[in-house]
């Protein structure tokens, strides 16, 4: 059994923390068949540094990660912040104005052991005790789009075809006291 522990990233964390971005980014742009659109992982790679970044600079305020690891080896990272403008976009606002889980990524070796399940109740337990009721978690990537549907059922928002043929965006609303979690 893996014994994981989960805690909040200090700033000597960020390199590891870097190279797992880019290791389950790149892998899951090839695990969805589109490892050659390097722009796109290059962006969403940037993308995941700059949240850490924000987290560190402005204390767990704007952005707050937790990370898993397992003998002392960072094999997971979680974080919620503002909702993107993709989900304002894409939910007319609906969505806007709560936050947003994301950044669920567990390096490939370690995925489906538990160690998301982990991550992601330890973040509502968070979340419940600033005292927030209600987030949301979107997901272009089928893969994790069909473990999210058996863990929260069908999404709020299908944005059918959105990155192409095929290729749907999901939305889902989710309440922190969900059973769920």
């Amino acid at each position: 059994m893996l014994k994981i522990e989960i805690r909040r990233p200090r700033i000597e964390d960020t390199e590891e923390l870097n190279q797992l971005f880019k290791i389950v980014i790149e892998d899951t742009f090839a695990r969805e068949g589109l490892a050659e659109l390097i722009e796109d992982i290059a962006a969403e790679i940037d993308s995941k540094k700059k949240y850490l970044q924000m987290d560190f600079e402005s204390q767990g305020e704007k952005r707050y990660f937790l990370i898993a690891l397992a003998e002392n080896k960072i094999i997971g990272t979680i974080e919620y912040g503002p909702a993107s403008k993709l989900i304002h976009d894409c939910t007319n606002g609906d969505l806007g104005n709560i936050d947003e889980v994301g950044t669920v990524f567990v390096l490939p070796d370690y995925q489906r052991q538990g160690v998301g399940n982990k991550l992601l109740a330890d973040i509502v337990q968070t979340l419940k005790a600033r005292g927030i009721q209600e987030v949301c978690l979107d997901s272009g990537y089928r893969n994790a789009q069909s473990i999210w549907k058996k863990k929260f059922g069908e999404p709020d928002y299908l944005l059918k075809d959105y990155w192409g043929q095929g290729q749907d965006h999901m939305i889902w609303k989710l309440s922190t006291s969900g059973v769920y979690f």
